[in-house]
Parts: structure tokens; sequence; C-alpha cells
């Protein structure tokens, strides 16, 4: 089954968070996943929240997507993405095929 991990990003440096930005496709790449959304326009039709940056990745299951997020190469620019921006992020198992 798909996994896909859903960020909801505040970007409050952005020279710092383009020091995370300029790599984190090379991370998901080695682990099989790919963007779905990497920001772009947002309309809000319900609710309070109000997302800034919207990224959504799919990876081939939520073992692969974990594996990504606790890689060796992904934790060495996620402090700039911490430095740089305020994230919400979630993992969640899609459905299958």
């Amino acid at each position: 089954m798909p996994a896909y991990v859903i960020g909801n990003v505040e970007v409050h440096s952005p020279e710092i968070y383009e020091k995370y930005r300029a790599h984190t496709l090379e991370t998901i790449q080695q682990f099989g996943g790919r963007f779905l959304v990497r920001g772009g326009e947002v309309e809000v039709k319900e609710g309070a929240w109000r997302p800034k940056r919207m990224v959504l990745l799919e990876f081939p299951d939520m073992a692969t997507a974990r594996r990504w997020y606790d890689s060796a190469a992904y934790q060495a620019i996620l402090p700039y993405r911490k430095e740089g921006a305020k994230t919400d992020l979630v993992l969640v198992e899609g459905l299958p095929a």
C-alpha cells in the first residue's frame, strides 16, 4: 500500500529553508518517493485550517516512508527546515491499488 507524507510548511527564513529545499528531492528519490504537491495554490473550503505551503509526498509503503524520514541523508538536512520554517508533518497509509 502506498504511504503519504503530508506537510504544512510556514517558511519564516527563506535563505535557511532554501538549504533544506535544495536537497530534499534527492533524499526522497533514494527511497522511491516522489512529490505529488510542492507548494502551489491552496484554497480552503471548510474549517479553520489555514495551510501555508502544502507538501505531499508518495512512497511505496509506510515502512519506506519511515526509512526516508529516519535516513542519515534526510536527518542531515532536517535542521535547516526546523530552523527556517514551522512545519506540521504526518505520515499516513494509503489505500491498496
